[in-house]
């Protein structure tokens, strides 16, 4: 098997039981309890699955550039080998939690539920506080300086979309 096809098969892997429990087996236990407030929004509801949609889209391309520029997965058990600067690392440096984050707040949106909601606050607290006190002491280290550079140059979470500076390289 080629290391592509390897990484392809390692990243559906760690995507189907980490970001799939996350998005998929938390909200349904968390939907199914008796702990469900409804939010009345009608038909405004089915922007969710854009939502959801778009979230899915942010982390499969997030996860083919760890793929294809990085030559890892997104497990921090096989991480990347190479700092990951395209695609849209180029506008925020956390675009995947973004994207997972998105598909649970999609799904708060489709389902009513502010349950859902309530979970995806507590969840990008909990992506915020992995990236501060683990990813990017992490990244420093193993990228010293040109993660230094990428942070000065790109946001931790929101997109500078009016930046002067051209794309990252």
């Amino acid at each position: 098997m080629t290391e592509r096809v390897s990484l392809i098969v390692r990243t559906l892997l760690f995507t189907i039981f980490v970001p799939g429990s996350v998005t998929v087996l938390v909200p349904r236990m968390l939907l199914r309890s008796d702990m469900e407030y409804p939010l009345p929004l009608g038909v405004v509801r089915f922007a969710g699955a854009v939502i959801i949609v778009v979230g899915v889209a942010i982390y499969l391309w997030c996860a083919w550039n760890f793929i294809a520029a990085g030559h890892g997965t997104p497990n921090p058990l096989d991480a990347p080998q190479q700092l990951v600067v395209r695609g849209l690392y180029q506008f925020t440096r956390n675009p995947m939690y973004v994207g997972v984050g998105s598909i649970v707040a999609g799904e708060g949106v489709l389902f009513e539920s502010a349950t859902l909601l309530a979970y995806v606050t507590l969840l990008m607290l909990l992506f915020h506080l992995r990236v501060l006190t683990y990813e990017e002491p992490t990244l420093r280290r193993q990228f010293g300086a040109a993660f230094d550079a990428y942070c000065r140059r790109v946001p931790r979470w929101l997109p500078n979309l009016h930046s002067q500076e051209g794309p990252l390289q």
